[in-house]
């Protein structure tokens, strides 16, 4: 099933706040009540949602959305957090790059930097940065995760430890309220680990349907982490965490894209 970008959006808002309203959706994507049940009923058969009455919840078990479906997610939110991010990386600097396309907006943000040079074990990432002349590649070996362009696994780690550089910029698959960064994927979650290590500064680039959100396995900490470029505030418990970490909040607000019909 291809969903359409409301129906990925229905998702996401069922994972974040654990359960989803038919009479909420109907006003805030500005259709009938009757095009939200057709996209609920969609996404059960699908396997993604459960129906309760008066709505949906998410489908135990169910594992991360598929990556293009994920890249249309957010997208005005991901670019502002991109340039906010990009903007505090200098020219003549080095940094790492992972998986995810929040990740990917940054490497179009950092298309005009100079003097760059870019590890990454993102096949997306170094797509995109071959336009920009003044950037130095270098791509981890690995696995080739066919639906992301990730680079993952021990080869994928063992090359990222060779280098120490400025920045390292990550993304997560999900940020919990007491400040842990998690994935689904262990392979991914060591080559993550290993970058943090690997970095002088590590900045997270997260949009706000991440927060709350559950995954298995574990990266690290927000306490670890220098600078967190989201699109919303915190909850309060969260931010005075951040602020006992030393961890800077940069929130980087946008205008949502209007879902279609």
């Amino acid at each position: 099933m291809v969903l359409s970008i409301r129906q990925n959006q229905i998702v996401e808002l069922a994972r974040a706040e654990g359960r989803v309203v038919v009479e909420d959706l109907a006003h805030r994507f500005d259709v009938t009540l009757q095009t939200i049940r057709r996209d609920l009923t969609d996404l059960a058969e699908a396997g993604l949602l459960d129906r309760v009455h008066g709505g949906a919840v998410p489908r135990m078990g169910m594992v991360n959305l598929g990556y293009e479906a994920r890249r249309r997610l957010h997208s005005e939110a991901k670019a502002a957090i991109a340039t906010a991010c990009a903007a505090a990386i200098p020219d003549n600097s080095s940094l790492i790059l992972n998986l995810g396309t929040t990740t990917e907006a940054v490497a179009r943000a950092l298309i005009h930097h100079s003097n760059i040079t870019v590890i990454t074990n993102n096949m997306n990432v170094a797509n995109i940065l071959a336009d920009n002349p003044g950037c130095e590649i270098m791509v981890a070996g690995g696995a080739l995760r066919r639906s992301d362009g990730g680079l993952v696994g021990e080869l994928a780690t063992q090359f990222i430890e060779q280098f120490k550089v400025d920045y390292a910029v990550i993304g997560t698959s999900a940020l919990d309220l007491d400040g842990d960064l998690l994935d689904y994927d262990l392979a991914e979650v060591r080559v993550s680990r290993a970058i943090l290590r690997q970095a002088r500064q590590a900045f997270l680039v997260t949009d706000h349907s991440k927060l709350g959100r559950s995954a298995p396995a574990r990266i690290a900490c927000l306490a670890e982490i220098d600078t967190l470029f989201t699109d919303r505030a915190l909850p309060d418990a969260l931010h005075e965490k951040c602020a006992g970490w030393r961890t800077h909040l940069h929130i980087c607000e946008s205008t949502p894209i209007p879902a279609s019909a």
